[in-house]
């Protein structure tokens, strides 16, 4: 089981989560350009992304499960790789190619100082109180990790649909929170619409942040991914 962390957050955040699924074997990671794996390359697309994810499942079996643009990382992985990877798991991930997605421009988004940008995607997805409440070194580290952000946010909207979701030939499983904002929740529905066999579980008072704001459904929508691959059926 490979858990996958999404823009600006890095496998730490899984924490929680981890510590419900004991009796798993659960890997996280660091994407390349944040936080421990920092030092190593940027990945300036999601392909790169992808092939890393491939690479680190090996001769597998495995399940993948990703968060936001994490659930973009392994929606391709799982395509590019269906042979090692029985089922493939995704809460909100961002479909920012679709016509319907709030507009920001690739080249807008390439332009920005990396810091000054992470430190206002941080205060847009968390908020201004959580950013305060950042120790020094914390918003540094954030800080940080804003060449990743930017290079990964711009690369995505460049161009169509980054993968064909009719070349997904194992089962999937989509998350959404109850609380979550339109454009997040709409993208499951958009996702269903490709994959009429996906299977949708809700997370009720959840918003984007669901695996360290409710890690116990959670880590259940993890175990769900898990069961798929291993052969029970759709549910509802």
């Amino acid at each position: 089981m490979v858990l996958v962390h999404g823009s600006l957050d890095r496998g730490a955040s899984f924490a929680r989560t981890v510590r419900r699924l004991a009796d798993l074997h659960v890997v996280t990671y660091d994407r390349r350009g944040y936080h421990h794996s920092r030092a190593m390359p940027v990945a300036r697309t999601l392909d790169e992304h992808v092939a890393d994810l491939v690479t680190l499942v090996g001769d597998g079996p495995a399940v993948v499960v990703g968060h936001s643009y994490g659930g973009d990382v392994a929606l391709g992985a799982a395509i590019e790789a269906p042979h090692v990877i029985g089922a493939v798991g995704a809460y909100e991930p961002p479909l920012p190619w679709c016509e319907w997605w709030p507009r920001r421009t690739a080249s807008s988004i390439a332009d920005e100082d990396p810091a000054t940008f992470a430190e206002g995607f941080f205060r847009r997805v968390v908020g201004d109180a959580g950013w305060d409440r950042l120790t020094d070194q914390a918003r540094a580290d954030r800080q940080a990790d804003g060449p990743a952000l930017v290079a990964e946010l711009s690369d995505i909207r460049r161009h169509g649909a980054p993968f064909d979701l009719a070349q997904l030939h194992v089962p999937l499983v989509l998350g959404r929170g109850g609380a979550s904002i339109p454009h997040h929740r709409r993208a499951i529905d958009a996702l269903v619409e490709l994959v009429p066999d996906a299977e949708v579980i809700e997370i009720p008072g959840s918003a984007h942040g669901a695996p360290l704001s409710h890690p116990d459904p959670f880590a259940a929508f993890v175990r769900r991914v898990v069961a798929r691959a291993m052969g029970a059926p759709r549910l509802g």
